[in-house]
């Protein structure tokens, strides 16, 4: 038995399988790995505990009564596209392995089975997951910053302002340019320059609110932090720390920050591409009009909240 191939936080796991016996085996097997998992009779429990809980891998029978494993197997792949399934029968004539996987499937188990078998199974589902997971990590992170990139900025801005839009709360945007750093660049070395950016990504980091903002790299020596749930004046203070924490910063050599912040109001209503589009067009202009003068500053463009309209029958002057 292989039990070191399994790592140390596995992933969750769900057994679903009408025959008792072979439950009561799966569940002593998986508790001796120290394997959280859950157990369900059909596919009708099965889709119940998936509504409630976490799940990545599920090991379905597929003769089963209420719901089939070939049902269950369609209706989770509808539900939750990233679960893998293990599908397992001692019924091959009933069930070929091109439907299974066709269906959904990741792999195909046939009855009997012994558990070197299986838990090579589970053990090459949770590599090619942990791979998968890194090459999307790879795809949304800057090489060298290790920070979320433009296209995660791109996609994740528009995500946060919907959601703003719909529960009513401020959404800002801060552009962040670094004073300086081409002609230090240029006379020092890219190296120095790298130790430039890899500070500021750092000070970028520990100046922000932790698990609330979003910071990013969105080109050469361009950052940017998306800031929800904040006022103009918490943007403001969030700024200047930024600003005066690069200050601090020793290998900073003579560079310093312009920082332009930008945003738009929950309350007006959904938020579509045009909205994101302006507020990143405005964070930018106002972070040249810092630059342009002298930089080393922070300047935040005031929201303009979108008025209520009056009660009926009730008409402002400027209606009249």
């Amino acid at each position: 038995m292989r039990h070191k191939g399994l790592p140390s936080e596995p992933d969750h796991l769900l057994i679903v399988d009408d025959d008792r016996a072979i439950l009561n085996f799966l569940d002593d097997f998986f508790t001796y790995l120290k394997f959280p998992h859950r157990l369900a009779g059909d596919g009708v429990e099965a889709l119940a505990i998936l509504e409630k809980e976490s799940v990545n891998i599920i090991i379905t029978d597929m003769l089963m009564p209420n719901m089939d494993g070939m049902e269950l197997i369609r209706r989770v792949k509808e539900r939750w596209p990233e679960i893998d399934i293990i599908a397992m029968t001692g019924y091959a004539k009933d069930f070929h392995y091109i439907d299974v996987i066709k269906a959904g499937a990741s792999d195909f188990i046939q009855k009997p089975f012994s558990l070197d078998e299986l838990d090579a199974k589970i053990y090459r589902l949770i590599e090619e997951r942990r791979l998968k997971a890194e090459l999307k990590r790879l795809s949304l992170r800057d090489s060298l910053t290790d920070l979320y990139n433009r296209r995660f900025f791109d996609q994740r801005l528009r995500e946060e302002a919907e959601r703003s839009s719909r529960q009513d709360y401020d959404l800002y945007v801060a552009i962040v340019d670094i004073d300086g750093f081409k002609e230090l660049n240029d006379q020092k070395g890219h190296d120095f320059g790298d130790k430039i950016l890899i500070g500021l990504a750092s000070v970028l980091n520990r100046s922000t609110r932790k698990s609330v903002d979003i910071v990013c790299r969105i080109g050469g020596d361009e950052f940017a932090v998306i800031i929800p749930q904040a006022d103009a004046k918490q943007v403001t203070q969030i700024g200047e720390r930024i600003r005066k924490n690069y200050l601090a910063y020793k290998d900073r050599g003579e560079t310093t920050l312009s920082i332009g912040i930008a945003g738009f109001a929950g309350a007006a209503g959904k938020a579509g591409k045009e909205d994101v589009k302006k507020m990143i067009r405005e964070a930018d202009e106002t972070m040249y009009v810092a630059k342009n003068a002298g930089g080393n500053k922070v300047l935040v463009r005031n929201i303009k909240k979108q008025k209520d309209p009056p009660p009926p029958g009730k008409r402002t002057v400027s209606q009249l």
